[in-house]
């Protein structure tokens, strides 16, 4: 995934390029809503996202920066995840997103 930014690219590609695709978005409005939440929760909120395509998603989000990822060193591995600062600003835009949604529905 090509996210670093470029003097010949526009800035709307450079977002899309971080947040675009069909899970991504709706990955980060959970954990907006939720805080912090385990890899399972998250599975069960995205129904029908499959476990291979979440762990992409998620690696992707903590590639550029905007999820952290958290392992606690208990049986069975407790992971979780939660917006970092930069995950934390898309926070408006998301709500705006979810208000012209509402209307156009």
């Amino acid at each position: 995934m090509n996210i670093e930014p470029a003097e010949d690219r526009c800035p709307v590609e450079f977002a899309v390029n971080m947040i675009g695709g069909k899970w991504k978005l709706l990955i980060i409005n959970r954990l907006i809503r939720h805080s912090t939440i385990r890899f399972n929760e998250l599975q069960k909120m995205l129904d029908p996202i499959t476990h291979r395509t979440l762990t992409r998603q998620l690696r992707e989000l903590e590639e550029a920066g905007l999820i952290n990822r958290v392992t606690h060193p208990v049986v069975p591995p407790k992971v979780e995840y939660s917006l970092t600062e930069k995950g934390q600003s898309l926070t408006s835009i998301l709500f705006q997103l979810g208000d012209w949604g509402a209307k156009h529905m």
